[in-house]
């Protein structure tokens, strides 16, 4: 009886916080669809296709630690009992966006044999850099131990992102057991290690001549560069890329600027022989994983890097 009553206060405390946190909700894949439909009439919001192999598990709590309660989504493909894991990071610059976006792609990736997770972790109108890479990690750790019951590989893990998601999943990636960015009040006995990298179309380094990040990235990271500059180079996968960073795949825009370091980052893979993969979609804008045709092509690239890692 204590326990129920001990969640119940913590859900109402959530969604007494919830209803004081600022929200931006402008970038959708609607709000998306409309601003890209005159300029590329043939393009489609793919349909949510429903498969019986696949378990889909709504708002499961994996962190109550923060003021508030921290959720996910799960879709499992139930054929197997160890799957390898996607954890999968929605974008929306820092600052808008929500986990249901990865909804689609989450559900195509399982059906192909893994189990994959949309977390939700805090934007930069509630929490500056680098709380959400750590909301994030929290979550892959809650994941790992609870392996069993999201039919888990836990050595077998892979982080993908999309836009400012695929900045964090690349920056997860090539921080495995960095101290600066676990949370040392999170209970677990697992690590928040990945095993690969999908980055589609996030940038990898904020300060660089490819790049123009400017106010958004700003914002997350708590000032500009002149006002920040150590923010800005740490918080890129590129200043942390080395002997340890886990197989890399790429999947990008014809937009250069979303692109910002990888082939800074691919010399360094190279010169340590780790795997990497650049797929170009080709003749697209920036947010082409929402659409048809480059859905499917998002999810055929990612499915495959991932079965010859794992």
């Amino acid at each position: 009886m204590q326990k129920v009553l001990l969640i119940l206060a913590l859900l109402l405390q959530s969604l007494t916080a919830h209803s004081q946190i600022k929200t931006d909700t402008s970038y959708t894949i609607k709000s998306t669809y409309n601003k890209l439909i005159k300029k590329y009439p043939f393009i489609t919001i793919p349909e949510r296709r429903i498969n019986a192999d696949v378990q889909q598990r709504f708002d499961l709590v994996y962190n109550t630690d923060q003021g508030r309660i921290l959720y996910f989504d799960a879709f499992i493909n139930i054929k197997k009992k160890s799957n390898p894991a996607v954890i999968m990071i929605h974008g929306g610059g820092w600052r808008s966006g929500n986990k249901n976006q990865m909804h689609l792609m989450a559900q195509e990736i399982a059906a192909k044999g893994y189990s994959c997770f949309a977390v939700e972790y805090r934007l930069s109108l509630e929490a500056k850099y680098p709380k959400g890479i750590i909301d994030v990690k929290n979550a892959i750790k809650f994941i790992k131990d609870n392996a069993r019951k999201f039919n888990v590989d836990p050595d077998k893990i892979a982080v993908l992102g999309c836009s400012s998601g695929g900045q964090m999943a690349a920056l997860i990636g090539t921080t495995n057991k960095n101290p600066n960015f676990e949370d040392a009040f999170f209970k677990s006995k697992s690590s928040s290690k990945v095993n690969a990298i999908i980055d589609i179309d996030g940038v990898l380094a904020f300060r660089h001549p490819e790049s123009s990040e400017g106010e958004m990235a700003s914002f997350w990271l708590g000032g500009s560069y002149d006002e920040k500059p150590e923010n800005w180079k740490n918080a890129s996968a590129l200043s942390h890329t080395d002997k340890n960073t886990p197989p890399t795949l790429y999947i990008c825009s014809s937009i250069d600027r979303f692109h910002a370091g990888r082939n800074d980052m691919i010399a360094i893979l190279n010169k340590n022989k780790i795997y990497s993969e650049v797929r170009t979609i080709e003749d697209s804008t920036h947010s082409f994983w929402f659409f048809e045709p480059w859905f499917s092509k998002t999810v055929v690239y990612t499915t495959q890097f991932l079965d010859t890692i794992f």
